[in-house]
């Protein structure tokens, strides 16, 4: 984990605000042709904070710890840029609701369903960089937050949480099949690959188990 809090975080998310705004919007008169399964795909992965983001940003300031909540508000930002350059699906509605019946912990896990899903589908269309952000930022601070409850109940937590990844990968595989196809991805391969990287997300947020003491298992003489 990082040695300087959310500080560092936050100035990743500034240096990424400047170089959007130097960058400007993407050049629509080029016209750069999709297929219509691709450019539908694209738009149904917008599942950020809808309005100004306010029951996230809420949450983060309950934290208590300021660096996190302005860390967030950027987050926020960033995924409201990607709210204005694309299209709204039911499928925003449906997360943004339940994340927002749960406390800070439930709501990040919830949206790290769909931060992980994204990724492999960004990954496919090579425009993953936004998203291999998030999921590190949102790893460190549900590590945090997971070290605060009984250590019986933090695996299973997590084992929950690949349960409802998958559920949702198997309807993202469904709804976006034609899309996926289209990039040379199978549905099967899509599912296969999220659930893989689930792993690595795994391991990063779950505390560490407490190493077995010396003493443990004594080693008798003779």
């Amino acid at each position: 984990m990082r040695t300087d809090g959310f500080a560092g975080w936050t100035r990743r998310f500034e240096a990424e605000r400047e170089r959007r705004r130097a960058q400007g919007d993407p050049d629509w008169s080029r016209k750069a042709t999709l297929h219509p399964a691709v450019w539908a795909g694209i738009q149904r992965f917008q599942v950020g904070e809808d309005g100004d983001g306010a029951n996230l940003v809420g949450k983060a300031d309950q934290a208590g710890d300021a660096d996190y909540a302005q860390a967030v508000r950027l987050f926020v930002a960033e995924e409201q840029n990607h709210a204005r350059l694309l299209t709204g699906h039911w499928s925003d509605t449906v997360f943004v609701r339940l994340r927002r019946l749960m406390g800070l912990h439930m709501e990040l896990l919830v949206l790290m369903i769909a931060e992980v899903v994204a990724l492999r589908y960004y990954r496919a269309l090579r425009d993953g960089t936004d998203e291999q952000r998030h999921v590190p930022f949102h790893c460190e601070r549900l590590h945090a937050s997971l070290a605060e409850l009984p250590r019986a109940v933090r695996r299973p937590v997590m084992i929950l949480w690949r349960l409802l990844l998958l559920a949702v990968c198997l309807v993202v595989a469904l709804d976006h099949g034609p899309g996926l196809r289209r990039l040379g991805i199978g549905r099967l391969r899509f599912v296969n690959d999220v659930m893989a990287s689930s792993r690595t997300v795994v391991s990063a947020v779950l505390p560490p188990r407490p190493a077995a003491r010396p003493d443990a298992h004594p080693v008798r003489s003779g």
